[in-house]
């Protein structure tokens, strides 16, 4: 209970790394300083949306289809309920900028001092297709 109400509340992401499963290299998810927040929210809800800080200005004449397809790798947005089950929080996704990405989504998470980490879960990265483990740091706001 203690950690619920602790999690309520809005996170500003501080660094996203990933680490590759095969090899142990950690690197940035999107690359430094990505812009993003998640919220969970006392009736049960939550959403999360990231962004790679360095995404390209907007042009006149718009995008090429390349380069929407990059941007699209270079973000993360859902929405979904959540569950807390002992030291993990489980995501049960209603939507996603990813079709991919449905169901339940369960991330081992630690609250400390005003900080939020998700990690320890290995997952597929869907840009590249290797498996990886996530590591999310969060300042609430």
């Amino acid at each position: 209970m203690a950690d619920e109400i602790e999690l309520i509340g809005t996170w500003r992401m501080d660094a996203w790394t990933r680490t590759s499963v095969e090899t142990g290299e950690t690197t940035d998810a999107l690359g430094p300083g990505p812009i993003g927040y998640i919220a969970y929210h006392a009736d049960g809800r939550m959403m999360a949306t990231v962004f790679r800080r360095d995404r390209p200005a907007p042009r006149p004449g718009g995008w090429t289809e390349a380069e929407k397809a990059e941007m699209f790798d270079d973000m993360l947005a859902y929405v979904a309920s959540y569950t807390l089950e002992g030291d993990r929080v489980v995501h049960h996704i209603d939507g996603s900028w990813n079709p991919n990405w449905s169901g339940d989504v369960s991330r081992p998470f630690q609250l400390q001092s005003g900080k939020l980490v998700i990690s320890g879960a290995p997952g597929v990265d869907p840009a590249t297709g290797e498996e990886v483990v996530y590591r999310m740091e969060f300042t609430k706001v």
